[in-house]
């Protein structure tokens, strides 16, 4: 499937043929510049992505820093309620460029309409990952979206749905697996290097929840911020200027499964992935105050171990070097720790015969964007796409879900429902606010 082209692509490649025409009729030479071909290094202008990006805060500026280099792919317009965030993007992108043409638009479903974007970068807060991915899809986008994908098991189903439906292109933003040390960690696993696979370790934040509002504070001009289109299909609530500077985290209104899956959707994944579990969940959760223990159908354990903060005291399973977001694997022959540090850590017996490899081996977030793009180009499957992403999530919620309830529940991977526990299936799902429907 070829990439939709621009207006700008298409006259290019008229003026290209008007002028080799012309040259061989009055035979004058006609200078083109490299540019234009894909000479000297450039990428022509039909063989680009062209991207735009909606909600683009501290991690989507992040995102867009690795995505902006690749020569293939053109930036052309930003979208944010904000405009202090519209004019910050702006002028990263132009300066990037060395011009004065990056769009910008207050409501992301005027981006979405513009027909040369081929596809988004979303960065939004949790509340709006999944609405506005859906959105774009059916607007003929592909779509990176930023994790969290979805609020609810329900919004997760519809999200995966709805990729499958439109026939898009999906990257989770759950950069890990791209990563050198956790994608060998993940291979000591799936080989057999750690012997039977029994026990995985996931690092979590200790779950939380609030459902108080701050207090009320005069709403902005809506140029300046658009709270209406900010809160999206969250519940109304008065404006407070703290949220929208990231103050929106911790509240249940706003983020998806407490703060759960700020790791979670990353560790739990890298779990999932080592046991080769892509396409099902564990079965059992069962909480703790200081971890929730699930149990798949191979007999493999997962335990999320609860911690603190993301810089502050470690569980004693992990080790302190192996930095934050740290994942363990153990298994009958051995185990392997690995963390953002990059280091990888072994039990004694494999870091003798494995000394060489215990060192940093560097992250790639850069990695992640750039399997997206190709996979935009060849239309093939992203290494976090929409399958990956569902039953990675339905284990974060379903985890979550257990520690907020506080019992032992069953969870039927197939039909993504829990077993007899009809709260529990109440709570898969949340209201969203009129006009913003998932019925798309």
């Amino acid at each position: 499937m070829k990439l939709k082209r621009s207006p700008a692509a298409v006259s290019r490649r008229r003026f290209l043929r008007r002028s080799a025409a012309a040259a061989g009729a009055v035979a004058f030479p006609v200078i083109i510049p490299g540019s234009a071909l894909g000479l000297n290094g450039s990428v022509a202008p039909s063989e680009r992505i062209v991207l735009g990006g909606i909600g683009i805060g501290p991690r989507g500026k992040y995102d867009l820093s690795v995505m902006l280099p690749e020569k293939d792919v053109q930036f052309v317009a930003v979208c944010d309620v904000q405009r202090s965030r519209r004019e910050e993007i702006k002028g990263m992108v132009d300066a990037h460029y060395g011009n004065q043409d990056c769009a910008r638009f207050r409501d992301f479903r005027d981006l979405l309409a513009r027909e040369d974007i081929d596809a988004v970068l979303i960065a939004t807060g949790d509340r709006w990952h999944a609405l506005a991915s859906l959105m774009a899809v059916k607007a003929g986008k592909d779509v990176y979206s930023e994790k969290p994908c979805g609020m609810t098991v329900r919004e997760i189903q519809q999200l995966s749905d709805g990729i499958r439906r439109y026939g898009r292109i999906f990257q989770a933003g759950t950069q890990r697996r791209s990563q050198s040390n956790f994608r060998y960690a993940v291979e000591m696993a799936q080989t057999g290097v750690l012997g039977k696979l029994h026990t995985l370790h996931a690092s979590v934040y200790v779950p939380s929840k609030s459902y108080l509002w701050l207090p009320e504070e005069p709403e902005p001009d809506k140029e300046e911020c658009d709270w209406d289109l900010w809160l999206g299909p969250a519940p109304w609530r008065p404006y407070n200027n703290k949220y929208i500077q990231g103050g929106w985290r911790g509240h249940h209104d706003f983020e998806a499964g407490g703060n759960f899956l700020d790791w979670g959707a990353h560790t739990l994944d890298l779990c999932q992935w080592a046991n080769q579990a892509d396409h099902t969940t564990p079965l059992e959760f069962e909480a703790t105050d200081k971890e929730i223990i699930g149990q798949y159908a191979n007999g493999v354990k997962v335990i999320c171990d609860f911690l603190p903060t993301a810089f502050g005291d470690r569980s004693p399973q992990y080790r302190t070097s192996t930095g934050t977001c740290p994942v363990r694997f153990e298994g009958s022959d051995g185990w392997v720790e690995t963390g953002d540090s990059s280091e990888i850590a072994l039990s004694e017996n494999l870091m003798r015969e494995r000394r060489q490899i215990f060192q940093k081996v560097g992250t790639s977030a850069a990695s992640h964007a750039r399997n997206f793009f190709d996979c935009v180009k060849s239309r093939k499957k992203t290494i976090c796409n929409e399958d990956v992403m569902r039953k990675s999530h339905m284990a974060c919620f379903a985890a979550q879900l257990a520690w907020q309830l506080g019992r032992k529940m069953t969870f039927d991977p197939v039909l993504e429902e829990f077993v007899n526990d009809d709260e529990a299936n109440r709570m898969r799902s949340r209201a969203t606010r009129h006009p913003w429907s998932f019925n798309i």
